[in-house]
């Protein structure tokens, strides 16, 4: 009874051992994936590039509304393949979002569509300091 017990815990180990291996490969992979395709740009080096660029915020619009960076356009990551046509392939283009992690998957998305000049705010929208708007309503 006791083996069987012991048997029963070292399956659930080992599928957990490897949960967790593929969650570092997988996050391995959008990292090395991330640095191919854009570049990653703290708040000032963000700044001083987006008069130059297109900004686009990837968050609903119910957080858009609720403020966001001076300047951006919003384009929700969930209607990205829909609207990509809205962004110009001749302009660098700035994303963000809260943290990142959407802006990782939009990058991904735009260079295989052949956007070339892509950058995230490292630090997201969550740490940003500049100036912001907020909807009225």
């Amino acid at each position: 009874m006791v083996l069987g017990a012991i048997s029963g815990l070292t399956y659930v180990n080992i599928v957990l051992l490897v949960l967790i291996a593929a969650y570092f490969i997988w996050s391995l992979y959008n990292y090395i994936r991330r640095r191919q395709v854009s570049q990653m740009l703290e708040e000032d080096e963000f700044q001083a590039g987006m008069r130059k660029a297109q900004v686009i915020d990837l968050r609903e619009k119910k957080d858009f509304d609720a403020g966001h960076i001076l300047g951006a356009r919003n384009i929700p990551f969930t209607s990205l393949k829909m609207r990509m046509n809205e962004l110009r392939a001749d302009m660098p283009i700035y994303l963000y979002d809260q943290t990142h992690s959407l802006s990782t998957r939009a990058v991904v998305l735009l260079a295989k569509k052949g956007y070339k000049e892509l950058y995230i705010l490292k630090p997201g929208y969550a740490k940003w300091e500049g100036k912001t708007k907020k909807a009225k309503y």
